[in-house]
């Protein structure tokens, strides 16, 4: 606990090198992209940043069923976040490694873990 604190004082004299190191984490995150896929049907594809950035049905998707549909997006769309945040999550481990702090500091942190 006290090498945390101590990693995090003197990071915090650092004010330059934590910009730099959060702006190739933003960087970086914009160019990860997760992608999730349900019953073989539905692909959806996120940015590092959580936002969509596709939705693909096949052609052999059951049109008639709404719901089975609705189903299918919500469950690729999950699948796929969960993979943006696991990519995002160890870039920021290797940006708190950068940084000389341990990978536990981040890890209570959203995004960070």
């Amino acid at each position: 606990m006290l090498g945390e604190l101590g990693a995090m004082m003197k990071l915090l004299g650092n004010k330059d090198k934590i910009q730099s190191e959060l702006a190739k984490l933003a960087e970086t995150s914009a160019g990860i992209v997760g992608e999730g896929s349900a019953g073989g049907c539905v692909t959806v594809r996120v940015s590092g940043r959580m936002e969509v950035l596709a939705v693909r049905i096949a052609d052999h998707t059951p049109t008639g069923d709404k719901k089975l549909l609705e189903d299918l997006v919500v469950a690729a769309t999950n699948v796929a976040l969960a993979s943006a945040r696991s990519q995002v999550a160890a870039e920021t481990q290797k940006m708190a490694a950068a940084m000389g702090l341990p990978a536990s500091l981040l890890g209570g942190l959203p995004g960070f873990g």
